[in-house]
């Protein structure tokens, strides 16, 4: 990917990690990622917050995305791969930006560092330190309510003006006065995709140029087609099409993620269990009966649509 002129935009995946009696599922992993190549995904990342990166060790770590870029290769769908790193540490991180150098990513998605709270020009200075450390395409994660601190715009837009490889934000500020903000002030080289599911529609007819949208595990080609009719002008047809998945992240988010998607895709038969890491527990058994309902309500009505 060009550094200087990648398209960060449209529908990404943050692909979830299967896992079987405590491993890496590497069957349902291959799964996975041949399903979703066949979909109009523009890209995964992988071993982020939906993907449990942080239960994983450096050697799952590699394994996941070796085994991720080996099956895109087998389909012969070249879907740029992302890798989600988080810490507080920035010489950590760059040495893993440096450690991770020879495996077949992409670009990276980096938090912001939590728990530590560091100022503004804290965080320039980290990601302009980590941005030195690699010569691919960052996307900066900015989620206060997960880290306890907030990116703010003025901030961001040094980061971007000081790091040509800094080309994106997923935009989880909760905030959206800052959001729009931002919408006016990037410069058009600069990719704004919204991390909340719930918000992918209404980000997008604002001038976002994306969104990493982990309910488009059970329903990629609904919120693709919110994308493509946005592209295209039509913005009833958009509508339209969003208000056919918009209760998606409702339920998908109705108890900690990844859970309620992992259940949904073992049902589905796309992973052969749908086992989580602690602290994160399986969905309650209300939850669950919740999921099954409409996985059965969008079978009947696609049965009905194609009949």
């Amino acid at each position: 990917m060009d550094v200087h002129h990648p398209n960060l935009g449209g529908l990404w995946l943050p692909l979830v990690t299967p896992f079987r009696d405590g491993a890496l599922d590497e069957a349902s992993l291959r799964r996975l990622v041949r399903h979703y190549a066949a979909e109009p995904l523009d890209g995964l990342i992988l071993a982020a917050t939906t993907g449990e990166g942080l239960t994983l060790d450096e050697a799952e770590t590699e394994r996941l995305v070796a085994l991720a870029a080996a099956e895109l290769a087998a389909c012969g769908r070249r879907l740029p791969l992302f890798l989600g790193l988080s810490g507080s540490d920035t010489r950590k991180l760059a040495k893993a930006l440096h450690h991770t150098a020879p495996w077949p990513v992409d670009g990276y998605l980096i938090a912001c560092p939590y728990y530590t709270r560091p100022s503004q020009e804290g965080m320039v200075r980290h990601f302009a330190a980590l941005a030195d450390s690699t010569a691919r395409p960052i996307m900066i994660y900015n989620i206060p309510y997960r880290t306890g601190v907030n990116l703010g715009n003025a901030a961001l837009l040094e980061i971007v003006a000081r790091c040509p490889n800094v080309l994106g934000v997923k935009d989880c500020c909760a905030e959206l006065a800052q959001s729009c903000e931002l919408l006016r002030l990037k410069p058009a080289s600069f990719a704004v995709l919204t991390g909340e599911d719930a918000s992918f529609h209404p980000m997008l007819a604002q001038g976002a140029e994306g969104g990493i949208i982990a309910s488009a595990h059970v329903a990629p080609r609904g919120f693709a087609a919110v994308r493509d009719l946005l592209r295209a002008g039509d913005g009833a047809g958009a509508l339209a099409a969003w208000h056919a998945v918009d209760e998606l992240p409702r339920l998908l988010f109705a108890e900690p993620s990844p859970a309620p998607v992992k259940h949904w895709l073992w049902r589905a038969g796309l992973i052969d269990s749908a086992e989580l890491r602690l602290p994160m527990t399986p969905v309650s058994e209300g939850l669950a009966a919740r999921i099954e309902r409409e996985m059965a309500r969008r079978q009947a009505a696609a049965r009905d649509a194609a009949a």
